[in-house]
């Protein structure tokens, strides 16, 4: 009888944190599972899940997307943001849609988690594929100062080169540091390319329109950010070993950035493809941080060339 009760509670137990996550599927369930984990952390899935989750779908792929537990959706006043509570949440969406692996892709924050799940869980991940995913946060940290650096030089802007010299004296693992650093970049418009493809000025011009987009595009919390760097020190994560433990593991490991992506550097792009292979990472013309708009069909087409 104890034991009858025991596994009651544990269904009641994964149901509940189920339905706690908000995630939605695109496609037909006999297809080939891709789980994509968005961005951040404090962001959510709404951009992907308005713009790509459904042609990724028509190409033959089952579709998954949710938003991590205290992010966009998946509202929890108790959020604990661990890698560990994330991935028993992650494994909750397996458990859910009956899913006994699936392609993991993971967008910029996202790639962190997919590497550390693929590293603890390799069973369940049948292919990796980092989307403008940063292989050293300190690096990229870095790589948003120089070039903002660059910017405000031949602006001759010394407000704003006073205020990299004052953010380059800070301790590089605090949030802080990480949040000034990223205000920068979006200050200079290092998350959008300066020419977009047509397609992409079709899907942007929607947005407007878009209820999805409209109400949790822009939604970012500041709870979750606090609470990974407290827990996890997300800012100092370096993947380069995760990734070696993945690959040993014989998980295939691709990855898709933007040319006009201005958080990476050549150097950045060149430990992938290292880490990667040269044949397994693509940089895309005409497109920044959101690979997935800004490229969209060329985004499908990887996919479909990889994972199929």
């Amino acid at each position: 009888m104890k034991s009858i009760t025991t596994l009651l509670f544990v269904l009641i137990s994964v149901i509940s944190q189920a339905e706690t996550i908000y995630s939605k599927a695109f496609g037909k369930s006999e297809n080939p599972a891709i789980i994509f984990l968005h961005g951040g952390p404090g962001y959510n899935c709404a951009n992907f899940e308005a713009t790509t989750a459904q042609l990724l779908a028509d190409s033959g792929f089952y579709v998954i997307v949710y938003d991590r537990r205290g992010e966009g959706r998946s509202l929890d006043p108790k959020a604990k943001f661990t890698f560990k509570q994330t991935f028993d949440d992650l494994e909750s969406i397996y458990n859910k849609y009956t899913l006994t692996h699936a392609s993991l892709i993971g967008h910029s924050f996202g790639g962190i988690v997919a590497t550390k799940f693929a590293e603890k869980y390799p069973k369940k991940v049948s292919s990796l594929v980092f989307v403008a995913a940063p292989v050293s946060f300190q690096s990229t940290l870095r790589t948003i100062i120089l070039k903002s650096k660059q910017v405000y030089i031949e602006k001759n802007d010394d407000v704003n080169l006073n205020y990299i010299s004052m953010l380059e004296k800070m301790d590089t693992s605090s949030t802080e540091y990480s949040s000034y650093c990223f205000m920068h970049a979006m200050q200079n418009g290092f998350y959008t390319p300066p020419v977009s493809t047509p397609e992409a000025m079709l899907i942007y011009s929607t947005f407007p329109t878009d209820t999805l987009m409209t109400k949790y595009a822009s939604q970012m919390s500041s709870e979750a950010p606090t609470g990974f760097w407290e827990n996890e020190k997300y800012t100092t994560i370096d993947l380069t070993e995760s990734i070696q433990s993945v690959k040993n593991s014989n998980i295939p490991f691709y990855a898709l950035y933007g040319k006009d992506d201005g958080l990476f550097s050549y150097e950045n792009i060149l430990k992938a493809r290292t880490l990667f292979g040269e044949e397994n990472v693509k940089q895309l013309n005409l497109c920044a941080h959101n690979v997935f708009i800004d490229q969209r069909s060329t985004f499908i087409s990887s996919l479909k060339e990889w994972l199929k």
